[in-house]
């Protein structure tokens, strides 16, 4: 903050969900969650396997992201949450 960030951004997102809502309420700028390739690739291996549903999981996880103070979200999905979102 005192070299003067834009955004402050916080990765891995899913594990770091307390981070995030510390982060946002500490810091008067935008705070971005990364949904990085490894929380991914687990989402897509588990819906392959027919564990999960996975549009229901990423709607759910994006919410989670904002339940925890993200102003945006920077993830893989971005395309299918367009199409699936409309």
């Amino acid at each position: 903050m005192a070299q003067g960030a834009d955004v402050v951004m916080v990765k891995p997102g899913v594990a770091y969900l307390d981070i995030l809502r510390a982060v946002t309420e500490s810091v008067n700028v935008p705070t971005a969650a990364y949904h990085v390739s490894g929380e991914y690739a687990m989402i897509k291996a588990a819906a392959a396997k027919g564990w999960i549903d996975e549009k229901g999981v990423v709607i759910e996880t994006m919410h989670a992201f904002k339940r925890a103070g993200a102003s945006f979200v920077l993830t893989y999905y971005a395309g299918d949450l367009a199409e699936w979102l409309g």
